[in-house]
């Protein structure tokens, strides 16, 4: 497929693809709008009504009011925010409504004050549409025009004052589209709705790891005056809490890595350490320090770092101590060389560490440009009697995110755009989840009482080293939703995606490239580590794009950082060792071939082995060019059948579709669980027999292994004596005798006609299964 994207598309709007097509499917292609240059976008065009309420002045009223304005087109309503008690008014708040929706030939604009009745409102004026200009033909259009006045007048048509408006056609490319509010819903859309439904960019926090190592500690009095005692210090950012062991001496020479925590810039928090003694089994606070962490020393290399005194404070409540000079000797660094991972290794969208001195050593070497077109869902809700979605798109990518607006009440909604991103590792992965927003109520508005979860109903992810470079991938990805009850698919999303390097040399010495920083291998950290301290870095992500307007809220972040992708899963077990299985099916298949050669199924084909083995055994020095040429032939060939399609979520992969019930409810439990004592106790019983036939395989080679190691250890006399017997006849035998008639003689051995063979096991599997091993120890 070529770099043209589809208009039209084989199924029509709002019709879902038959239940047993869980595939990914290619767009049908068609003409898409191109720009001054000739290049192809990556969305389709859509135009847009845009009104800019700025403000009001000399608005007349009986009295004080809270006015705001409200915009009416045919059968969509939305309003401003109210500014409290003034006849002028500024709002300059931007809205926008899809041209296709507009069926009315006019806009009404009222200014209504706040707690006014249904019908009463200060002043109103309407404007033809039919006036306006068409939306420009260029991809990037002309500024918006700029604002004028227009009266307002009441029931009784007298002037009450005067609106500043701008109207007009545009498109998705418009300056004003990522702050306008969409207001082409089936229902009002306030203020406040409007601030959960807008186009938005998160930008992520720059993390960065905390090393806090304590050293020792000094001159400490306890609450009775003594010098003598158990201590340990607690050191605590935040929510992150970690303590050194007891000490006696008070000193911590053999932790020799201290503690890490998880950081966000612009490092204003506070470390706050305490030391706490330990006494009859009680614990009380003797001092505490607080010490900011931008003040902490930056490092990006494996350099020591010298450590620092501070003074203790008494707590409060304390009884005071005259000359209190206790003091803590601590190592403190901003670890900058490491890459805080948010994600798991597999699906890392960023490996640039958080020094921005060590970012900029890791070059762009292309873009990627990604454009979120449409989707086609089931109903999540019921509003008004008929199925109704309020779907958005979150694309994540590095340190930028970005959120679509919510398409309000419709099963098909149209986002059409389209974003780009620098790259700087092409072995990564682009991530596009699509959400239900559940703070949109029934009957608009936002939800009352506290806010439920929104709802992820798929993701899709693309990892950029297998696309080719300047193509556009235009496809339907399949949208799975995997809960307890099973797997669902809950429609497609429609994205096109191209990736283009800007440096071929930079994208082939990528290969080269270690994939994480060099801090990763000079200080390695261990699994649980990485596993806790990603936790943590999910946990400051959540709550700073949570504070953000609109907010992300905490599930979309878990479920784009695959935060419980560590969790205990049946469903994934049986996936991963599937997923070996089929990666070593070559292996498996090599080695039945082998066995039906030595077993002489076909002789013309044992034959042939028999003479290409003997040119090779004679001539060693064809062996690595012979098997290299293999090799590219093998892969040329392999590359007439490459794959057309790029990878998608697959249920069959994952074992969504055959995993039990029970096993879903198990792997969407929280931790502690919160099941009945009997289904927990069920689970624990399957979980012990699949763990005995664990122990037993592990138990098989773990026998092997001490046989092979006590064949030298005279364990059994005998079998080492005879072992070393044959080792020193093949020492002669391998010296007297040519190396290619061993090779040749063991070949032919290997590859003997079936009339040559016993179906008893051979000589050295006899002696090596008396071999003795450490089951005798076990109790």
């Amino acid at each position: 497929m070529g770099d043209v994207l589809p208009r039209s598309y084989a199924r029509p709007a709002g019709m879902l693809p038959p239940n047993n097509e869980f595939g990914i499917r290619e767009i049908t292609p068609g003409l898409a709008c191109s720009g001054p240059g000739g290049a192809y976008e990556l969305v389709e065009r859509m135009e847009y009504l845009y009104v800019r309420v700025v403000k009001a002045r000399g608005l007349k009223w009986s009295g004080e009011f809270d006015p705001f304005a409200e915009l009416r087109l045919g059968g969509y309503s939305c309003i401003t925010r109210h500014v409290e008690k003034t006849a002028s008014p500024e709002w300059d708040d931007v809205f926008a409504f899809s041209r296709e929706r507009i069926h009315a030939p006019f806009l009404d604009v009222l200014v209504r004050g706040r707690g006014f009745a249904k019908d009463d409102y200060v002043g109103s004026t309407r404007l033809d549409l039919g006036i306006l200009p068409d939306a420009p033909a260029s991809v990037q259009p002309d500024s918006s025009p700029a604002p004028q006045w227009y009266p307002v007048f009441d029931k009784k048509g007298e002037f009450r004052g005067e609106v500043m408006m701008a109207v007009w056609f545009g498109t998705q490319k418009d300056s004003y589209f990522d702050s306008a509010v969409h207001a082409d819903a089936a229902f009002p859309v306030d203020d406040k709705l409007a601030a959960h439904i807008k186009h938005i960019r998160y930008d992520v926090p720059r993390l960065c790891y905390v090393r806090v190592k304590v050293t020792e500690v000094r001159d400490i009095v306890f609450a009775d005056k003594a010098r003598v005692g158990e201590v340990f210090v607690r050191s605590r950012i935040l929510g992150q809490v970690h303590r050194t062991r007891t000490s006696m001496d008070h000193r911590w020479k053999d932790e020799e890595n201290g503690h890490l925590f998880v950081a966000a810039a612009p490092f204003k928090d506070y470390l706050n350490m305490s030391v706490v003694g330990v006494k009859n089994g009680k614990e009380e606070v003797i001092g505490h320090v607080n010490v900011l962490l931008d003040s902490f020393e930056r490092r990006c290399d494996a350099r020591p770092i010298s450590p620092r005194w501070f003074s203790l404070m008494q707590p409060e409540g304390a009884a005071k101590i005259d000359k209190y000079s206790a003091k803590i000797s601590v190592v403190l660094c901003l670890e900058c060389g490491y890459k805080v991972l948010s994600e798991p290794v597999h699906y890392l969208s960023d490996v640039r560490p958080a020094a921005r001195e060590q970012e900029r050593e890791r070059k762009c070497i292309g873009l990627v440009e990604l454009g979120i077109r449409e989707a086609i869902l089931t109903a999540t809700r019921t509003r008004d009697g008929r199925g109704s979605c309020d779907a958005y798109c979150v694309a994540k990518y590095g340190v930028k995110w970005y959120r679509t607006r919510t398409v309000t009440d419709s099963i098909s909604p149209r986002f059409h755009q389209q974003y780009h991103w620098e790259v700087h590792d092409h072995c990564t992965v682009l991530t596009v989840a699509v959400f239900h927003n559940s703070q949109v109520g029934d009957k608009g508005g936002l939800v009352a009482g506290d806010p439920v979860k929104d709802v992820l109903l798929g993701k899709v992810r693309i990892r950029l080293s297998t696309l080719e470079t300047g193509r556009t991938y235009a496809y339907a990805y399949p949208l799975m939703s995997l809960h307890g009850g099973g797997v669902k698919k809950m429609g497609e999303l429609r994205l096109a995606v191209r990736f283009s390097s800007t440096s071929t040399l930079g994208l082939f010495q990528t290969y080269a490239q270690p994939h994480l920083p060099p801090m990763h291998y000079h200080r390695p950290l261990t699994v649980v580590q990485q596993e806790m301290l990603r936790r943590e870095a999910v946990t400051i992500i959540a709550h700073r794009l949570g504070r953000m307007d609109p907010p992300l809220r905490r599930e979309c972040v878990e479920h784009l950082c695959e935060s419980h992708a560590l969790r205990w899963s049946m469903r994934r077990s049986k996936a991963h060792f599937f997923r070996l299985a089929e990666a070593l099916e070559p292996l498996s298949a090599a080695s039945a071939w082998f066995y039906h050669v030595c077993r002489w199924t076909n002789p013309v084909t044992t034959v042939a082995v028999h003479v290409i083995f003997t040119m090779l055994v004679c001539y060693p020095s064809l062996v690595l060019p012979t098997f290299f040429l293999y090799k590219f032939m093998l892969g040329m060939r392999n590359y007439l059948r490459r794959p057309k399609h790029p990878w998608h979520v697959d249920m069959r992969v994952s074992h969504a579709d055959t995993a039990h019930p029970d096993e879903l409810d198990e792997e969407f439990d929280e931790f502690p669980t919160a099941r009945p004592p009997e289904v927990v106790r069920m689970r624990y019983d399957k979980l012990r027999s699949l763990n005995a036939r664990i122990q037993e395989i592990v138990g098989d080679i773990a026998t092997h292994a001490e046989r092979a190691r006590c064949v030298m250890t005279w364990r059994d006399p005998r079998a080492t004596g005879l072992y070393l017997l044959g080792c020193l006849c093949l020492a002669v035998i391998t010296f007297s005798v040519p190396f290619q008639a061993v090779a040749l003689l063991t070949g032919f051995y290997l590859m003997r006609h079936p009339i040559l063979r016993q179906r008893l096991p051979d000589v050295v599997a006899n002696f090596f299964r008396r071999l003795p091993c450490k089951v005798d120890c076990l109790l």
